[in-house]
């Protein structure tokens, strides 16, 4: 979900590679609207998801890594076959 272009209005990504993960874009502007209806906003988000976060809504982890393995775990990122996170855990 996009909520704000920012700067600027365009945005450049590569298509196939959102096609090909069956990914979906979605997005809204939110300044326009009156601040009633952005508090009525907020408050449905406190409400119905940050106390889901963490618990019903969690992130899919594929896989942890030690910090020194950053190099392998960008590779494996950039080679596009992660289903999710990689975490890299601090090294004790």
């Amino acid at each position: 979900v996009h909520l704000s272009p920012g700067g600027s209005s365009d945005m450049q990504f590569p298509l196939r590679a959102l096609m090909q993960k069956e990914g979906v874009v979605t997005g809204s502007l939110l300044r326009p609207l009156p601040l009633a209806e952005k508090a009525v906003i907020a408050a449905a988000l406190a409400d119905n998801v940050w106390p889901r976060l963490g618990t019903q809504i969690r992130p899919v982890i594929s896989c942890t890594l030690p910090l020194g393995q950053a190099a392998q775990a960008h590779q494996r990122l950039e080679e596009g076959d992660v289903a999710g996170k990689i975490v890299l855990l601090p090294q004790s």
